[in-house]
């Protein structure tokens, strides 16, 4: 497969000439819709006034917001114009969103009123106190000597901030020739796109992708599932996140279909939105799509649209995919594996696999991508079978991280490859297992366990309806193994029904010492569980219990 040589705003104009009347982007909750024709012209003005105000190629345009629509348009407005868009995680408060403003010398920083507990506008009020006594465009910030713009994303009008809705009336005015100039600059190669690492360990750095990285794992990704314009992609998962914006965003516009948008996740707002708009695939993380199939309503709502979608951004239970398959009517669904760093796609399972492997792996290597398995202490490939890190080339790997070539040499080696800190094993015919991460691999006693193994055998409990194992410390063995488990509605299980179910079944060193029955786990707002807190889970709980783990 040849790789795709297109701009970001270059996919999206050649659409809208192709096939300009066909729906791009729907919004099913408000009955918003934009052709192809159309959002191409909305973000061609905002692209003009982008540069009205000031924003100039490879300057830093910040995106603090929950999947409103005037996300995508300074998306594709941003790619237009040379700019780098940076995706703001909607959990942030005030100390982290600090540090990514800082970090990654934001120019143009555009947010929304706020979301849940958060309140965007007072913080960034608070981190930039300038707005309230500056002109726009004239904004000088004693903390942020690069921020020259803040924009509010809708209609309302703040004190020193422009709103999106403006800019993009005031676009309509402009001349396209600076916009044809700046489009003239833009090449394949150049950096569109900046996320930060969801921040499961240590600080988030910031990822640089260019156009030829997610445009080609978007039209990679699409092509495993057999993408054409007549698909519609409901997409609910963060666009801040590469799981959005690269798996859903970029695999539609690649194919010229047609994106059904979720503004916030409720499992309720997706059930609804597959059967109004005879959605044809479903994204989501493994924990979205069991909010989905044990939704008391779930069976009020027709899903026999669905074909195809992807479970990824975390393990795929078992069972959980073959309930997917059979219950939602996505039989094509398949798995994503990779990273950030890796835009974010290296391996995939494909329609035409058998449900089997799409339920048990992560498929095989992308095209025009080396997935390679090598021993963690020399970097020497390893046999087929034979368990090691999960390491990539390719055009898929990132630009490196910001401003920080130190960690960039501490994951790119001298080979060009990847390492993604991830532990698997690939067979014979290339299909790769992920079997866990080398920081979450639990050591007990000197025993190598590995999560994904234990909790897959707890999946097989009809009781349950989560489970995640993480390592807990141990001064007698170093760690124990802990399991957290969240029951399914109407069913009760104790300790014990776990540990008799294990007997026998496992090796008597993977059984859980500890068991927690929980609610909820501790989450990244992108949907991943953070296994490195589940430890000070299980010490509140043994507080208050009065007993200590040995």
């Amino acid at each position: 497969m040849e790789l795709i040589e297109y701009t970001l705003g270059g996919m999206l104009e050649k659409y809208a000439s192709e096939i300009p009347d066909h729906e791009f982007i729907v919004y099913p909750d408000r009955d918003l819709r934009f052709t192809y024709k159309e959002f191409d012209k909305r973000t061609d003005d905002l692209a003009k006034a982008l540069l009205y105000i000031g924003v100039k190629k490879g300057d830093k345009i910040g995106v603090w917001a929950k999947n409103v629509p005037d996300w995508l348009t300074l998306m594709f407005a941003s790619a237009k114009m040379g700019a780098i868009l940076v995706t703001v995680n909607t959990n942030y408060k005030l100390a982290e969103v600090e540090y990514l403003m800082s970090n990654a010398d934001i120019h143009t920083m555009c947010v929304t009123a706020g979301y849940r507990d958060s309140d965007f506008v007072k913080m960034i009020y608070e981190l930039v106190p300038e707005l309230k006594s500056d002109d726009r465009g004239k904004l000088v910030s004693g903390k942020f000597p690069k921020l020259k713009n803040l924009v509010y994303i809708g209609h309302e009008k703040l004190r020193g901030m422009y709103n999106t809705s403006e800019l993009i009336q005031l676009g309509s005015n402009l001349d396209d020739k600076e916009l044809k100039k700046a489009k003239a600059e833009v090449s394949c190669y150049d950096v569109v796109n900046m996320q930060y690492t969801s921040g499961t360990t240590g600080f988030p750095k910031g990822v640089m992708l260019t156009h030829h990285n997610i445009v080609n794992n978007g039209n990679t990704v699409g092509d495993c599932m057999h993408y054409t314009p007549k698909d519609r992609v409901l997409t609910c998962v963060p666009l801040f996140h590469c799981f959005g914006c690269v798996l859903s965003v970029c695999a539609t516009v690649t194919h010229g279909g047609t994106l059904v948008m979720v503004e916030d996740f409720d499992p309720l707002v997706v059930l609804a939105s597959v059967e109004k708009e005879k959605c044809t695939a479903l994204y989501g993380v493994p924990t979205m799509f069991i909010a989905e199939l044990n939704h008391p309503m779930f069976d009020l709502f027709d899903l026999t649209s669905l074909r195809t979608g992807i479970m990824a951004g975390a393990p795929c239970p078992i069972e959980s995919m073959k309930q997917v398959m059979q219950k939602m009517h996505c039989k094509d669904i398949i798995s994503v594996y990779g990273l950030t760093e890796t835009s974010p796609g290296m391996t995939a399972t494909r329609v035409t696999d058998t449900p089997e492997i799409r339920a048990t792996t992560v498929g095989k290597e992308f095209p025009n991508v080396e997935v390679k398995i090598l021993d963690p202490e020399t970097n020497e490939e390893l046999p087929r079978g034979t368990q090691g890190e999960i390491c990539c080339r390719g055009y898929n790997v990132m630009k490196g991280y910001y401003n920080n070539p130190e960690a960039t040499a501490a994951v790119i080696d001298e080979n060009n490859f990847l390492h993604s800190g991830d532990l698997g094993v690939m067979d014979e015919e290339g299909y790769l297992r992920v079997t866990g991460r080398i920081k979450e691999m639990i050591i007990r006693g000197g025993e190598n366990i590995y999560p994904r193994e234990i909790e897959n055998f707890l999946y097989k409990m009809p009781e349950i309806e989560a489970v995640e194992v993480a390592g807990l410390p141990s001064p007698k063995y170093g760690e124990q193994v802990g399991a957290f488990i969240r029951v399914k509605t109407g069913y009760t299980l104790t300790e014990e029904d776990v540990k008799v179910f294990c007997r026998g079944n496992i090796a008597r060193y993977k059984i859980p010492k500890y068991i927690f029955f929980v609610d909820s786990f501790p989450m990244t707002a992108s949907g991943k569980i953070q296994k490195y807190k589940l430890k000070d889970v299980a010490a509140e709980i043994m507080k208050t219990r009065g007993e200590e783990i040995v």
